[in-house]
């Protein structure tokens, strides 16, 4: 894929998608595994799916609805990916990446990641919330990789600080006057799909990572290329350490996130009620 081709398919969705959100959203949100319920609040809310907008990959992910949903919270015009793409479907890194490039050509500066991960730390339990505070890619990728024309953004993103702190500190906030429990962490995105081995875990935990899992960092490089804020939340779906790693599978994943769901979607309408766009 050449950058001109990536510009064409970037301008041609964005073009689509402006024609049928109407005002433009301020705000994105891409929802995890099992956190897709978080769409079904908005206010005014109009729907697209991903096969009618030009150039988007479909989502093959069980539990992704697979659709751009666009409304209000609060006043403030929201646009949402209910289920996302990832690299273990096939996609190239910037096939995956590709509507948040058609985000910020629709006016959105403010992200907010999230997914279902799991904890790699006796503290970092299933069944609660944390913000990314960095993340480590083992991806064996990056979106950023290639030919280079500004379009893109910068060629080389400064990633001092990937997640916005002056979001975090509001996330705290609002979790601190909800009552719910947000801790934070550091998360390892691998590619997937299969999960970790035990020896991959102590390896996580060797290099520093608190959480592990399969997306968000190639989206969190692109929206930081474009310069963009972003806000990583993480679902702590279940819990992997070395000496006691017990079977998972995906279903699981999705039951525990659903779990988490009424938390997620209250820290998320209360924080976006206080975000100033």
């Amino acid at each position: 894929m050449t950058n001109l081709t990536i510009k064409n398919k970037v301008l041609d969705a964005a073009t689509f998608v402006a024609t049928q959100f109407d005002p433009a959203p301020k705000i994105g949100i891409v929802l995890g595994t099992g956190l897709g319920d978080l769409a079904d609040t908005l206010v005014n809310s109009r729907h697209l799916l991903y096969s009618d907008i030009p150039h988007f990959p479909e989502s093959t992910v069980h539990f992704h609805a697979g659709r751009l949903v666009c409304g209000e919270v609060s006043g403030k015009h929201m646009l949402i990916m209910q289920g996302r793409f990832h690299y273990y479907e096939g996609y190239s890194m910037q096939d995956i990446t590709l509507p948040i490039r058609v985000m910020y050509q629709l006016g959105i500066r403010t992200l907010i990641l999230s997914n279902a991960v799991g904890g790699i730390r006796e503290r970092v339990r299933p069944g609660t919330l944390a913000l990314i505070t960095d993340h480590i890619n083992l991806m064996g990728d990056s979106p950023l990789i290639g030919p280079y024309e500004e379009f893109l953004g910068l060629r080389f993103p400064d990633m001092s600080q990937p997640y916005s702190k002056s979001l975090r500190n509001l996330a705290h906030q609002v979790a601190h006057d909800l009552g719910i429990t947000l801790i934070d962490t550091i998360y390892a995105a691998v590619s997937g799909p299969s999960f970790e081995t035990p020896a991959e875990i102590r390896m996580l935990q060797i290099l520093g990572a608190d959480s592990v899992g399969m997306s968000v960092v190639p989206e969190t490089l692109v929206a930081r290329q474009l310069g963009m804020s972003i806000l990583g939340i993480s679902a702590i779906t279940d819990q992997a350490l070395p000496e006691n790693m017990p079977p998972i599978t995906h279903e699981q994943v999705s039951q525990t996130a659903k779990k988490i769901t009424p938390d997620f979607n209250r820290l998320i309408t209360e924080l976006i009620k206080r975000i100033t766009v």
